[in-house]
């Protein structure tokens, strides 16, 4: 047996000797190795499901699809069921030309014989597709003080600072054998010492920013350290509530993609800022100022990737984490006033909301709500958006979203929601 570093159970040892398997000593020796290269000290156990970042059945993946194969005839299953990240197809709703599909089905020629594999290891079912699996709808949600081993960076962001929960940014794969020894190891987000706070972030704009631009601003002044922000309760007052919890996921997905935020607290809002306050900043702490001006710097710095910067746009997309239940509820009205503001009964380019396919189930529930969407012209789907731009045919259109996340992963142009509205509406 290697030398390892971290401090192991005789049960963990008994496991990296072969004594349980060979398919399981594996997964117990990549996780400890994992834990070993960031200074983990111990494996501790795992008290909620894990979420899984690899969703897509993508042919140059062989070596996961091989290892997956090999769980399976060893009898290895999750601990608990989980969830995974969006499939990356609906031809139903996402319509593709025949040029799109035929790239698609090269991209993605394993997604089938993916997700058998998938079920066969512990997937929750097959709804259980979605960047956002804490929605009540979805129902893998942390509680307080879990330990968990999430990948999905948006979904890792969201649990640590709105839901109190504890997991690292864990690298794909990692979680699902994590999930399957029922155990991660203990460094970093895990420890008290690595969620305190070592920016002050000073908000001082005349409004609520757009959660989009000012997920932005931080995550690229913070990179990977955590912040502590103070003066967002002007604006969202104090606690949790159903708008808080929209607000906080897509600034969370914003300042996860466009730096590496895994964890942020606000003062009066979130869990542990409520009960610790400002002894969550360690001493000597940076402070970062967000004015107007710093918002509009962060607006005017990005790039606009499309091949001719005038082109007028075909696609947009909306969603991205994915929409709530009440987003979607807001996004149909929204949609609908201002068409008929402009006196228009249809969308002017193809319009996509996305969300998890459990939320969307529960939307089309409301039949009325469901056709005033479809009447609009947009469309509704349970695909990741950037799976759909990573297709190189697709993301030569000039798409536009209110998603930072996506602006930042493909040639998608960010907009803000009035600005969307406008383009999508007007003629």
């Amino acid at each position: 047996m290697l030398n390892y570093k971290m401090e192991l159970t005789d049960e963990e040892r008994e496991i990296l000797e072969g004594k349980r398997g060979e398919t399981l000593r594996k997964a117990m020796e990549s996780v400890v190795l994992y834990g070993d290269t960031f200074g983990a000290k111990r494996l501790i156990p795992i008290s909620g499901a894990v979420h899984l970042v690899t969703s897509f059945g993508i042919p140059i993946l062989e070596p996961v699809f091989d290892m997956m194969e090999e769980l399976i005839e060893a009898g290895l299953k999750t601990k608990e069921s989980f969830t995974v990240d969006p499939r990356p197809l609906d031809y139903d709703n996402v319509k593709c030309n025949l040029l799109q599909k035929i790239v698609f089905r090269v991209m993605y020629g394993k997604q089938k014989d993916y997700e058998l594999q998938l079920k066969k290891v512990g997937l929750k079912n097959d709804e259980a597709f979605t960047c956002t699996c804490y929605m009540p709808e979805v129902g893998n949600i942390p509680r307080k003080g879990d330990v968990l081993s999430w990948a999905e960076s948006s979904a890792v962001v969201y649990a640590n600072s709105v839901l109190g929960a504890k997991t690292n940014r864990n690298s794909g794969v990692i979680e699902l054998l994590s999930g399957i020894i029922g155990k991660t190891p203990e460094f970093g987000l895990l420890t008290d010492e690595g969620r305190k706070a070592t920016w002050r972030i000073e908000l001082k704009t005349t409004r609520l920013p757009n959660p989009q631009i000012l997920g932005s601003a931080i995550g690229l002044k913070v990179m990977e350290d955590v912040p502590f922000i103070v003066g967002l309760d002007k604006f969202l007052g104090n606690g949790i509530n159903d708008n808080t919890t929209n607000y906080l996921k897509d600034m969370g997905a914003a300042s996860a993609s466009n730096g590496a935020v895994g964890l942020y607290h606000i003062e009066n809002i979130t869990p542990e800022a409520v009960e610790q306050g400002e002894n969550l900043l360690v001493e000597n702490y940076k402070i970062y100022i967000i004015d107007d001006y710093e918002i509009k710097r962060v607006v005017e710095s990005y790039p606009v990737m499309w091949k001719n910067k005038d082109s007028k746009p075909k696609v947009c997309f909306i969603g991205c984490p994915h929409l709530s239940l009440s987003q979607i509820y807001q996004w149909t009205e929204k949609i609908h006033d201002s068409l008929k503001k402009y006196g228009n009964s249809k969308v002017s380019i193809r319009t996509i909301l996305s969300a998890s396919p459990d939320v969307i189930s529960k939307f089309k529930e409301d039949r009325a709500s469901y056709e005033k969407l479809i009447n609009t012209g947009a469309t509704i789907t349970g695909i990741c958006p950037l799976m759909y731009m990573n297709n190189p045919i697709c993301s030569k259109q000039p798409v536009i979203t209110n998603s930072n996340k996506l602006r930042t992963y493909t040639t998608a142009r960010f907009y803000v929601d009035e600005e969307v509205l406008e383009i999508i509406t007007k003629n």
